[in-house]
């Protein structure tokens, strides 16, 4: 295997994370809307501690257990609330006082690593996600979506996600689209949106 390029330009990834990382701060309230496992979501109660509060949600219960003990390891899980249930559930699995106050929603779509390639984000709850959550972004507030267009169902997918993206009107959402330009086949893509200031 070759030697990682320490001078690469950021994958999907980590162009997600280094827009989060300069947007959200200790004590803010932020969601990640697809917990997998585990790893946004410690990387934004890093980003909130002291005194912020991380929302995670995944259908998969096997996704929680990972989250978990993956906080408990870190010693995060005390500013995290896992909830076992779909994405596009999140206003209904809220508490009320979110609503506006949330500095950030990030969503990494697909299957869970590691686990049953067959059960993935589906484009309705997605799409119903992505729209309730920006909705609940604080103005200036950041929604992430990395999608991958890969695999059987994401490229309908991520289709639907970038007509949706493309849609918001310019004048409250500024958006940004990462995608790999010069290579073959179905490369993982970023989509960035952030709630315009009041």
């Amino acid at each position: 295997m070759a030697p990682s390029d320490p001078h690469a330009l950021p994958t999907s990834v980590d162009f997600a994370h280094s827009l989060l990382q300069s947007r959200v701060n200790s004590g803010d309230w932020v969601i990640d809307a697809t917990a997998g496992n585990g790893h946004d979501t410690l990387f934004l109660a890093h980003l909130v501690m002291p005194g912020g509060r991380v929302f995670a949600f995944d259908l998969q219960a096997e996704a929680i257990t990972s989250t978990r003990a993956r906080l408990i390891a870190a010693d995060a899980l005390a500013v995290c609330t896992l909830i076992h249930d779909s994405h596009h559930h999140l206003g209904l699995r809220l508490p009320a006082e979110a609503k506006g106050r949330l500095a950030a929603v990030v969503f990494n779509l697909g299957w869970l690593p590691g686990h049953d390639k067959t059960c993935i984000t589906k484009t309705d709850t997605t799409l119903a996600a992505v729209q309730v959550a920006l909705e609940w972004l604080r103005p200036g507030g950041l929604l992430t979506i990395v999608a991958y267009p890969g695999h059987l169902g994401g490229d309908v997918e991520s289709q639907a996600v970038a007509t949706w993206a493309t849609s918001l009107p310019s004048n409250t959402h500024e958006v940004r689209h990462l995608c790999p330009a010069n290579r073959q086949g179905k490369s993982p893509e970023c989509w960035a949106i952030r709630k315009r200031l009041s």
